[in-house]
This record gives C-alpha cells, sequence and structure tokens, in this order.
C-alpha cells in the first residue's frame, strides 16, 4: 500500500474526499484504507470502471491502514457494512479469518503470477510489493546495505506503528526474521535515532519528503512513482545483504454481505488485465498477473530477496512481537 499525491498537492490534506456513507446506500460497500481512495489512488479509477460494468453504485469506506480494517472488522463484527474488505494483507490475513466473516471468494487462481504461489479460497491477492528503506541520494551517497547496518548506525529514521499500519507490521516481521531473539535490543538501539513512530504510511512518507529524516520506512516501488510522475531520480530503495519482507495485499468477501454474488464479482474484477493496469501506476505496487504493462521505472527497482514468516507463523506470533516492540521501542 503506498500512493503519492503530485508534487504541487503532496502536502495539503488528502483524505476525506472520498470517504464516509453517501446518502443513499450504495449496491456495494467496500473497506479500504485511507490512499487507496484519495484523489491519486487507484479507489477513483477502479470505481468508474467498475460501476460502467456492473451497472451499480460502488462506495468505498476508508480506515487509516490495513491494521485498521481488521480491527474495525473485529469491532463491528456481524453488524459491519462491508460487502468486501480490501487492503488485508498476507500478514493479517489468519487472524481476519479467524473473525468468521470471510467467504469463499470463488475465483479462479490460474492467472496469479506463479512467484505468488497463491492457493487461498477466502483471500484473493490485489496487489504486491517488499518493504524498503527509502533515502534521498542528494543527501546520502553511501546508503546502509543491511538492516543490522540501519540499526546500529546512527541515521535518523521514520517507521510506521505496527499495531495501526501494516508497513509498520512489516517491519517487525523484518527485525524479527534478522535478529530473533535479540530483536528486544535492535529495537532499543533503532529507538536511539528514530524521529518518530506514525499511525500511518502517509505521515511518515510525508515527513521524510519534507526532510526530516535521512531514511523512511516504505516499498522497494516507491522511486518508481517518483520517476514516473515527477521526473525524479535521487529517492531511492536501500536494498539489504539479509533480504526484504513482501506484503501481498488482499481482497475478500464478507460473510454479511447483502450483495455476496455483487461482492464476488468486483473482487475478481481486482485481479482482471483492466484493473491489474490502473493499480501499479496509482498505488505504486506489483501487479499480481504477468503480461502487465508497465513503465520503464519499474525495470530498475531493486530485486530483492524475500524473507520473513508464514501467515501461520504471522497470527501465532503477532501478539507477542507487538508486546516485545511496545516495551523495547517506547521506553
Amino acid at each position: 500500500m503506498a500512493n503519492y499525491p503530485s508534487l504541487v498537492k503532496r502536502f495539503a490534506p488528502l483524505f476525506g474526499l472520498a470517504l464516509g456513507a453517501s446518502a443513499q446506500a450504495a449496491d456495494l460497500t467496500v473497506y479500504t484504507y485511507d490512499s487507496f481512495i484519495s484523489e491519486w489512488g487507484p479507489g477513483p479509477k477502479l470505481e468508474k470502471a467498475f460501476e460502467q460494468q456492473c451497472q451499480c453504485d460502488l462506495q468505498f469506506i476508508g480506515v487509516e491502514d490495513g491494521v485498521s480494517i481488521l480491527n474495525r472488522l473485529r469491532i463491528e463484527g456481524k453488524n459491519n457494512k462491508a460487502d468486501v474488505i480490501l487492503g488485508i494483507d498476507d500478514a493479517l490475513m489468519e487472524e481476519t479469518r479467524k473473525t468468521g466473516l470471510i467467504a469463499p471468494h470463488q475465483q479462479p487462481l490460474d492467472a496469479l503470477k506463479a512467484e505468488l504461489n497463491w492457493q487461498d479460497g477466502q483471500f484473493m491477492p490485489v496487489d504486491y510489493g517488499y518493504f524498503a528503506f527509502i533515502y534521498d541520494s542528494r543527501k546520502i551517497s553511501q546508503p546502509v546495505g543491511s538492516l543490522k547496518a540501519l540499526v546500529t548506525s546512527d541515521a535518523s529514521v521514520l517507521y510506521q506503528d505496527p499495531r495501526t499500519s501494516t508497513p509498520g507490521q512489516g517491519l517487525m516481521m523484518w527485525m524479527k526474521a534478522v535478529y530473533g531473539d535479540q530483536s528486544n535490543q535492535a529495537w532499543q538501539q533503532l529507538a536511539s535515532h528514530t524521529v518518530t513512530v506514525t499511525k500511518g504510511w502517509w505521515e511518515a512518507y510525508s515527513m521524510f519528503l519534507k526532510g526530516s529524516a535521512d531514511y523512511v520506512l516504505s516499498y522497494t516501488t516507491s522511486p518508481a512513482y517518483h520517476q514516473v510522475v515527477e521526473s525524479s531520480h535521487h529517492y531511492k530503495a536501500a536494498p539489504f545483504s539479509e533480504g526484504h519482507i513482501a506484503q501481498i495485499e488482499l481482497a475478500a468477501v464478507t460473510t454479511t454481505s447483502d450483495s455476496p454474488e455483487l461482492a464476488r464479482r468486483f473482487v475478481g474484477f481486482l485481479s482482471s488485465d483492466q484493473a491489474q493496469q490502473i493499480i501499479p501506476v496509482t498505488n505504486w505496487m506489483l501487479p499480481v498477473r504477468d503480461g502487465v504493462e508497465l513503465p520503464a521505472a519499474f525495470d530498475n527497482l531493486v530485486q530483492p530477496q524475500r524473507i520473513g514468516f508464514s501467515a501461520s507463523e504471522m497470527a501465532q506470533q503477532r501478539k507477542s512481537w507487538l508486546r516485545e516492540w511496545r516495551n523495547a521501542a517506547t521506553q
């Protein structure tokens, strides 16, 4: 999950543009995250394209981040208004499944990239990417080459809260994959040169663009935005020798949907050629299908080694890892 406003407006208030309930009930309601439905995100274009197909009214309701979608679903339970949730990632998949609110998507999986190795019948991939620390090459000529080098450096860092943000959760997994039982000490080291921990991705990234830190947690695809939209080539992702954590963003139909057939149709649409042409250049993530034509900037991205944990391992360990982060990083 990462989209970016234009240079002229990038520090203007982004959200509240496509949020909230309309006066008339929609035919299909989708819970997603705020930046997905900003005017620069994929939401408006996807809404227009799908409504032309279905002759229906699609409404997005936005929350802070992917973790917040799960939190809202848990709080509302069977009283939720969502037909579809969009923006839960694979690290949250098993916890979301445990709510009992996710129905089978009934979509074919054979068109998805083999790299994803996707077999799940309830959650459908929408896009994917790799977490990375972004830096400005005008300021930093020799970036750190590993997570351990970043943690032990004195470089100023911005990242997101793993309790509310999927990138923040990704960093938590990254720290655990690299440091294992030594994560507590690593979090303390990182905290000593962390500028702040933000609730969501955009808050941290906008602070970075204003020059508030040397590095910000984002995605390997972030430089593609700057190259394509701004013709700027100085924002780069630091490749880490230990490897990078992947994130697969997902869509799912709720068991409480009043329009399950339409909901499944929308989930299928999100992985269609038409939608996959829209998402990479508005949400700035990678397409889940092969053969999607992308700007040349995508050819120059960091090609990381994938490390991390399975969805079931993450579900088992997430609470204890969050406690470890909170105790170490917030001291």
